[in-house]
């Protein structure tokens, strides 16, 4: 950890070591930006380290964007909502990662609310089913995915509910 004593690093060591961290994962701009700022650079530096970093596909936003948004509904389950709001904060534009959610559609989004879904009815606790489905929506809508897209996962899971009772009659 660097401290306030530490002299900064120079314009060649902080580009071998965006290099390095580059090689071994996807990162976008402004994550190399806040670090060379913290690591002392003036501008007239960062800018030319940025120039080399985008030159030779160390960093390169719509790429990261593209990796970032798999692996945040995927692994982690979030919604659309939510990714936007993660992609904001790194600020990679909209005209970046709008044209890539188009690419993903519904169904990736299906396919990660699905099992949230379950899990979350399943364990909700409730006097009647307006009652839990109202939780579950809400929890849902708290790891940024839309109503719509809820709904129909309730749907087809009061559905599916439904066909398992009937045949224990």
């Amino acid at each position: 950890m660097k401290t306030i004593t530490d002299k900064p690093l120079s314009e060649q060591n902080a580009l071998q070591k965006l290099t390095a961290l580059c090689a071994r994962g996807e990162h976008c701009t402004q994550e190399m930006l806040d670090k060379m700022q913290r690591w002392g650079l003036d501008e007239e530096a960062r800018t030319r380290n940025m120039a080399y970093l985008t030159e030779h596909k160390y960093v390169d936003d719509k790429r990261f964007t593209r990796f970032f948004i798999n692996d945040k509904i995927k692994y982690n389950h979030w919604g659309r909502r939510k990714v936007e709001q993660a992609l904001w904060l790194k600020r990679i534009p909209k005209d970046i990662s709008d044209p890539i959610f188009e690419e993903l559609g519904d169904e990736n989004f299906l396919e990660a609310l699905r099992p949230v879904i379950r899990r979350k009815w399943e364990t909700t606790k409730a006097a009647t089913d307006y009652e839990r489905s109202m939780k579950v929506i809400k929890y849902a809508l708290s790891r940024g995915f839309g109503f719509d897209l809820i709904r129909k996962c309730i749907d087809e899971l009061s559905d599916t509910d439904l066909d398992m009772t009937e045949d224990n009659f």
